[in-house]
């Protein structure tokens, strides 16, 4: 992806680069699990069946972090596969951890920019959901066009949903959910599955630092859109 895509007026990426450290585990877990669980990179589409040895219902995430939900979404969803995307190594470390501690044999990893990875590596119509949880939500407004959630990246994004499948929002930032629901509801391949927001999906665990905002009173907006058939 290039900054003269036509799809995309600017090199719109679905990360920002931080540094951290990696722990022993995570080395660990990188070493002896990642050339296993790590996908390469390529310009080349996936097949689903052959990374996970059958046909299961593809779910990708964009950005996981620490992978603490990602981990437990796939132990709750064993019928379903995934694919994380997330470019720090630290993160990735940490679920390839918890992939060896919980035996999850449904999770791939990709350590990449996710936006790549849907262009190069996503058939069209290839995904069940998607799930976006928590991304920058750049605060200060002059930064707000580097948020993952615009028009441009919407539509290129519903390409790879199946008819039905679902994409699924979550932020802890209002302004930021306003927009996600904007931008979300004036795609006409989406339609929303609640009257605005929507409840927290049961398979969606609260993070450590969502369930301590809740105790302080801060929000915590989830949008689940489906592609239409």
């Amino acid at each position: 992806m290039t900054a003269d895509t036509p799809e995309f007026p600017r090199a719109i990426k679905s990360f920002v680069t931080r540094a951290g450290r990696m722990g022993t585990g995570q080395i660990k877990a990188l070493a002896e699990l990642g050339p296993r669980f790590v996908l390469p990179y390529q310009t080349e589409r996936l097949d689903p069946a052959a990374v996970f040895g059958r046909q299961a219902p593809l779910v990708l995430e964009i950005g996981f972090g620490m992978g603490g939900a990602t981990a437990e979404i796939a132990a709750a969803l064993p019928d379903h596969d995934f694919i994380g995307c997330e470019v720090h190594e630290p993160g990735v470390g940490a679920l390839l951890k918890l992939i060896g501690e919980r035996e999850l044999p449904n999770i791939r990893i990709v350590q990449h920019d996710a936006v790549e990875v849907l262009e190069h590596m996503v058939g069209p119509a290839a995904l069940a959901g998607v799930h976006i949880f928590f991304p920058d939500p750049w605060h200060k407004k002059r930064h707000h066009k580097r948020r993952l959630i615009q028009p441009a990246f919407v539509a290129k994004l519903v390409q790879h949903l199946q008819p039905g499948g679902y994409l699924h929002c979550a932020t802890d930032w209002q302004p930021y959910a306003e927009q996600m629901l904007e931008v979300l509801s004036a795609e006409p391949l989406l339609q929303n599955t609640a009257s605005g927001y929507a409840d927290k999906p049961a398979y969606r665990p609260l993070t450590k630092f969502e369930a301590r905002g809740l105790r302080l009173g801060h929000g915590v907006w989830d949008l689940v859109f489906r592609r239409r058939a």
